[in-house]
């Protein structure tokens, strides 16, 4: 609001100019009405700075998508984006050496005493994956596999060969189990979806991120392990990845693969993980930390995210949030 200053002399000066009006002859003319402020077109600061982001190999490549399309519209805000597994983005924001943490699984409460606040931002999923060339691959496919016996293989360690898996005793093949070294988010959900409680339950040979598992499974005829949607799909033609094969989890348990469980493309698994049809554990939300509620250019980058940003998650091979889950996490930022 503009503040306006009369003088004494200023005074004398409108009440002789009133005075003299009232004793002309002259009618008084109407008054003029009075003009309108003046509009103010100052615009908002255009948006500048670095945001860095570390975190969960799952997360990341949407990330990556989320952090050009972003540059796009605000050409002066960089981005510093690393993966490193979700375990390393939690580390990072704790620390305040980030600004946001890609984080693959719930946020644990003694995390959130230390100050971290998180929202969800997309949903994705962890599939088991087995080479395509293991040797009862054709009979795997379908049977598919219950929730009991990937226990059996990756909790208690009671499955050892292929022959167990698919309940023939005269193959005796041997089962390679394959998990995460790094701290994982895909990790801890297997975990929980095969009947831990943590990724330090699951059995089986570490291997260091995303990319090494998918590799070593597709090299290993007697591999299982497991993959986040994004990994296990090439999202330029929507097929799986060449060399893996996903065995159909057998779900309602009746021996069989049922075509509903079997995922040959991205939108078969895209829509399972979708419309609740793939059980959670193993489907999870993608979520995105950050040391204390958000503000300035963080903010505004993660609310683009929960808006304009959601167009972007199918084709990088994640789901997008529902409009209640969406208005759920832009009102946590509020």
């Amino acid at each position: 609001m503009r503040k306006f200053t009369l003088t004494l002399a200023s005074i004398l000066v409108v009440v002789s100019m009133l005075l003299a009006g009232c004793n002309a002859s002259t009618p008084t003319p109407a008054p003029v009405a009075a003009t309108e402020s003046p509009v103010n077109t100052a615009t908002e600061p255009p948006l500048s700075g670095v945001v860095s982001v570390s975190g969960a190999f799952a997360l990341y490549p949407m990330m990556t998508v989320w952090a050009d399309e972003f540059h796009k519209l605000h050409p002066d805000v960089e981005f510093d984006v690393q993966g490193g597994g979700a375990g390393k983005g939690m580390t990072d924001t704790i620390a305040d050496a980030v600004d946001i943490g890609m984080i693959s699984r719930s946020i644990k409460e003694e995390e959130t005493a230390q100050g971290i606040f998180w929202v969800s931002v997309a949903k994705d999923a962890v599939f088991p994956i087995i080479s395509s060339e293991n040797p009862v691959a054709a009979q795997i496919l379908k049977k598919g596999i219950t929730q009991e016996i990937f226990n059996k293989i990756y909790i208690s360690g009671e499955i050892t060969t292929w022959g167990e898996v698919i309940g023939d005793p005269a193959i005796t093949d041997e089962v390679h189990v394959f998990t995460r070294s790094d701290a994982s988010g895909a990790a801890e959900q297997w975990s929980k979806f095969s009947g831990g409680k943590a990724q330090e339950d699951l059995k089986g040979i570490g291997v260091n991120g995303e990319p090494a598992i998918l590799d070593t499974v597709i090299k290993d005829p007697l591999a299982i392990g497991y993959g986040n949607l994004n990994s296990i799909f090439d999202l330029s033609n929507g097929n799986i990845v060449s060399g893996i094969i996903i065995p159909p989890i057998d779900i309602d348990k009746n021996d069989k693969a049922d075509a509903v469980e079997i995922y040959t493309v991205k939108k078969d698994a895209f829509d399972a993980v979708a419309n609740g049809t793939y059980p959670s554990p193993p489907a999870r939300f993608e979520n995105l930390a950050t040391l204390g509620k958000p503000d300035g250019l963080t903010l505004a980058f993660i609310e683009w995210i929960l808006t304009d940003g959601q167009q972007y998650l199918e084709s990088a091979g994640f789901v997008a949030l529902t409009p209640e889950q969406k208005t759920e996490s832009l009102a946590k930022l509020k």
